[in-house]
């Protein structure tokens, strides 16, 4: 078994019994849209695919930092760590904290956290959240979008299909009406 299968099995165990917040939808079909762009985007370096996985493992699934070191190693586990806020911390804390923690992750990090976003809103469509509820996630992930983006827009060279996961979420921006982000 290859360290990305190995992370994809991972991921979906630890996962299993979770579903996104339509109820009924598997939580693994998220972080499977997640890799999915990512590699619609060309990227293949194996630590990042596998870090696509487990993204939410940690905050989510009581998982520690500690598990996925031993198991996928040090590169996986920082990128996992740096996409991970501390449910230890006070709400607030915990937002200030993680907001920090983007504007310092690498950009390997912020590549998996642009198509988080992105799956995040592109699964808002199929939501039985209320439009309040709906917009308020729109703002959250486009505050989170402003913070990694001008790193994306620095290396956006390196990354040449990256223009299209831009456009789904501009389309799902615009759409409730936001103004659409320019890279």
């Amino acid at each position: 078994m290859t360290k990305l299968e190995k992370a994809e099995l991972f991921a979906k165990e630890k996962h299993s019994k979770m579903t996104r917040k339509d109820g009924t939808t598997p939580y693994s079909f998220h972080l499977e849209s997640v890799v999915n762009r990512l590699k619609s985007m060309g990227i293949v370096n194996e630590d990042v695919l596998c870090a696509a996985w487990l993204h939410d493992t940690i905050e989510d699934a009581y998982t520690s930092f500690d598990d996925i070191f031993d198991q996928f190693g040090r590169d996986v586990a920082i990128l996992v760590s740096s996409l991970s806020k501390d449910t230890k911390l006070p709400k607030k804390e915990r937002e200030s904290q993680y907001v920090e923690q983007l504007k310092n992750a690498s950009f390997e990090a912020k590549l998996i956290k642009l198509c988080d976003i992105a799956a995040n809103l592109s699964d808002l469509k199929n939501s039985d959240l209320s439009k309040t509820k709906r917009l308020k996630t729109v703002k959250t992930k486009l505050h989170y979008l402003n913070i990694i983006k001008n790193e994306i827009i620095e290396n956006k060279a390196s990354v040449p299909r990256i223009q299209s996961i831009i456009d789904g979420i501009n389309d799902v921006l615009i759409y409730y009406k936001q103004k659409p982000v320019f890279i």
